[in-house]
């Protein structure tokens, strides 16, 4: 089964209080629960003046705060608590527990709401990952566990992975220090599993649905054969009541709580049997051993069951209707602006699992507005008040779409209006056509650069081979460990290049910024998520090699 996004014109946008076209897969996700009244916003809505307050406690503290109309992700804060988990949190925050005695009682707590034989709260979803792969490699034995991550003489040494659930997260596994087994068939993940084998990991996405061919159904159905556990990583989905994983046949599922729980942005929640789960809680803190570093303080772990009951009662479709009146009222707010143009993705009930919630994607003629879309989203991004949106096609990913994607899962009453009048101010400015002439380059700088980068502790050492071609710059970069295409401009003095690191489920992109003068090249390199360094570079000259070269007539006599 795929994902799908069903794309929906103007025209069936629900207004305000009108009924949804839409059969919510988190409508009713209990029959007779009980639904308290809705009200997602608390009791004050969020105004410009109350946003841009200075003694708000993140300026307060020399940062500027984001409105989130970008969706839930961690490097901008996950999403906010419900009110019930702070509540918990604070109530849970005015007494003393033995620990153990705590995840006891939690970890029932959580197979009484959710229907799995069992739960552990985590440090985040990524490290849950960590602690089944600790629990399966030792065994609940505390003395293999204390050796992780030397496995020397150890019987559990490897875990299996679909080569197409590869991502950055299973650093958390490879951390254990098990060996990754990289398999594409059913075929080869039969042929992979051997007594050293601990676990298989798999991550949601199209291919691990049911009916494709590597879906969790079909792994688990030959690793439970085998007697091999499966960890299905489920992190950017929404909670199902009982986890529609488990269902499917995974032995453990693992979720975000920080994202569409919105449980404690630094938990993650884990779930599935009862014996593997026991043993992830032994290697975690407040024990000793490898993963003391998964601490997870009381509080958050009686917010996590908040959470999840929380959202097990809450009336998701009235969730909804307050999500489309966010996007009604933008809508109207840009339509009429000269060649705008919207379109709302609405989530679909078919697979939709991955923090679903409405988006509009916004698009325009640039050559009519005289702005981008990435420039769009950057521009909102910097200036107060900051929002946080997607540049182009948003769940579309059509890399051709000119315009912004504002999301609604992390938005909050209020927020809305400050959104959709300053949308609005960035589109209407005035700006004059740019320029399609490129300034002439300052120089030529073909060939090869020996660059110097300071980053924060440590200096490397890389290398840009350089073809230009006018203003244009083609060549690749040699890093540290890797050599990767690279591509860019110069515009007078002004250089700009870019290339890419891209290994199994990480990539990490380069962008330089730097002018040129002589032989010299001095600026930073963007790193994305790694942020920044700085790099001076040097134009080497050392003339080329003219020897000439000996080819010999036969193999050597010699050696």
């Amino acid at each position: 089964m795929k994902r799908r996004n069903v794309l929906k014109t103007l025209s069936l946008l629900p207004l305000a209080g009108s009924a949804i076209p839409l059969n919510s897969i988190f409508a009713s996700p209990v029959a007779g629960s009980h639904k308290p009244p809705f009200n997602p916003m608390g009791p004050v809505e969020v105004t410009l003046e109350s946003f841009l307050d200075k003694n708000n406690i993140y300026r307060t503290h020399g940062i500027e705060p984001i409105i989130n109309c970008r969706g839930i992700f961690t490097i901008i804060g996950g999403s906010l608590k419900r009110p019930q988990t702070k509540a918990a949190m604070e109530a849970a925050s005015h007494n003393f527990a033995q620990m153990d005695e705590v995840a006891d009682g939690i970890g029932q707590s959580l197979a009484n709401l959710t229907g799995a034989e069992w739960g552990v709260v985590s440090s985040g979803c990524a490290a849950g990952l960590k602690l089944v792969t600790a629990a399966v490699v030792s065994g609940g034995d505390p003395e293999k566990l204390v050796r992780i991550p030397n496995l020397e003489g150890l019987e559990k040494t490897e875990v299996i992975v679909p080569i197409t659930s590869r991502n950055a997260y299973d650093h958390s596994i490879r951390n254990i220090g098990v060996t990754i087994i990289n398999v594409s068939t059913l075929e080869e993940l039969k042929n992979a599993i051997n007594p050293k084998t601990a676990l298989i990991y798999m991550v949601n996405g199209d291919r691990s649905w049911t009916g494709a061919p590597m879906s969790l159904e079909n792994i688990s159905e030959i690793a439970k054969a085998k007697n091999v556990p499966v960890l299905f990583d489920a992190a950017n989905e929404v909670l199902t009541f009982p986890p529609v994983h488990l269902k499917r046949g995974a032995s453990i599922v693992a979720y975000s709580g920080g994202k569409a729980i919105c449980g404690p942005q630094s938990c993650g929640l884990i779930l599935g049997q009862k014996d593997i789960l026991m043993a992830a809680w032994q290697a975690s803190s407040p024990h000793h051993g490898p993963c003391r570093d998964n601490k997870v303080d009381r509080d958050e772990m009686f917010g996590m069951v908040a959470a999840v009951k929380a959202w097990k009662e809450m009336d998701h479709e009235a969730i909804h209707k307050q999500w489309y009146s966010y996007l009604d009222h933008i809508i109207k707010k840009v339509s009429g602006i000269k060649s705008v143009q919207t379109m709302v993705h609405v989530p679909s009930t078919l697979s939709g699992l991955s923090n679903v919630s409405p988006e509009v994607v916004i698009t325009w003629d640039p050559d009519v507005l005289n702005i981008t879309g990435a420039e769009m989203a950057d521009e909102l991004a910097k200036n107060k008040p900051r929002i946080a949106v997607a540049s182009g096609g948003g769940r579309g990913k059509d890399p051709n779409i000119n315009g912004i994607a504002v999301t609604t899962i992390g938005m909050q009453a209020g927020e809305e209006k400050i959104a959709a009048n300053r949308i609005f101010e960035v589109l209407t400015a005035k700006r004059n056509p740019k320029s399609k002439e490129l300034k002439a380059p300052a120089a030529n700088i073909s060939g090869t650069w020996d660059l110097d980068v300071k980053f924060y502790n440590s200096q490397g050492k890389h290398k840009l081979f350089i073809e230009q071609d006018g203003n244009w710059i083609k060549g690749t970069h040699q890093g540290g460990f890797a050599v990767n295409d690279m591509a860019g401009s110069i515009e007078g003095d002004m250089v700009k290049l870019q290339s890419s690191v891209r290994l199994i489920g990480d990539s990490i992109i380069y962008t330089f910024t730097g002018t040129v003068s002589g032989d010299k090249l001095i600026g930073e390199i963007f790193m994305g998520e790694y942020r920044s360094a700085k790099f001076t570079a040097t134009k080497n000259n050392r003339p080329a090699s003219k020897k000439p070269i000996f080819v010999p007539s036969g193999a050597p006599l010699a050696s």
